[in-house]
């Protein structure tokens, strides 16, 4: 694994919440960046932003739900830079309501980001990373171990990018490739998350404490981009809730009927 002075990352995401923290991160450490996220303009500026700063940085409008979209921004990183060094599957969505009160249009649409974005950059990193080798990171949950209400397919979201990035690991260690995988789970994190979710309650949601500063995600990515790790929590309210959904599943549900509604 190269110091991250001498990476080429490909983030997703980047124009907001962990993904723009880990992209600032990245810069003052020196890595090259190939920034990813379907608002061309908030792209723009954040790489005008970054080279102000002294970064290379490459802006890729890139709807991670689609792969040949995602397929381009590998070539794209490629053609730039001549590798990657780590890719960083972060984009996400979410929606509030009841599983019932959800447009299933919606339900698809978060799946379609959340899950098949992973899927389409995963598999375009181990395209193109497999021979030079490197890490490839994914963002989990809190919620890839245990579900919550009103944020049901969400949570299935992150279960399935769990039981997928379990799976390409073993194939890639099965194939001896020089490749890390690694899951990020974070706790519940102070981002844009609430205000760009999609709301079908009748008021405005709000996480539960404790909230976690979006840099303290990006250290964790960033540590895993330079040390093969397998997963990593960010928080000790992820722990705890991973420990909990193990020892304790039926008083956890009651635990969070009571606590959660409200």
């Amino acid at each position: 694994m190269k110091s991250l002075d001498e990476q080429v990352l490909v983030i997703t995401g980047a124009t907001s919440g962990i993904g723009l923290s880990t992209a600032r991160m990245a810069a003052r450490k020196g890595a090259r960046l190939v920034l990813a996220a379907r608002d061309s303009a908030a792209l723009d500026r954040l790489v005008e932003e970054l080279r102000a700063g002294g970064a290379e940085a490459l802006a890729v409008p890139t709807d991670v739900g689609r792969h040949d979209e995602v397929a381009a921004l590998g070539r794209a990183a490629v053609g730039r830079f001549g590798r990657i060094d780590s890719w960083i599957n972060n984009a996400g969505i979410s929606i509030f309501g009841r599983n019932a009160d959800v447009p299933l249009e919606d339900q698809q649409q978060l799946f379609q980001t959340n899950f098949w974005g992973v899927v389409h950059g995963s598999l375009v990193a181990l395209q193109l990373m497999k021979d030079g080798g490197g890490a490839i990171i994914n963002l989990g949950s809190e919620l890839s171990d245990r579900a919550v209400p009103l944020q049901g397919m969400y949570s299935a979201s992150k279960h399935a990018v769990k039981g997928y990035t379990d799976a390409l690991r073993m194939e890639i260690e099965k194939d001896a490739l020089p490749l890390s995988v690694t899951l990020i789970k974070p706790a519940g994190i102070d981002t844009m998350f609430i205000p760009h979710a999609r709301n079908y309650m009748p008021h405005e949601p709000e996480l539960p404490a404790p909230l976690y500063a979006p840099e303290v995600v990006a250290d964790a990515i960033l540590y895993a981009a330079e040390h093969p790790q397998r997963d990593i929590f960010v928080g000790g309210a992820s722990k705890l809730v991973s420990l909990e959904a193990r020892t304790m599943p039926g008083l956890l549900d009651r635990f969070m009927n009571l606590i959660m509604f409200s």
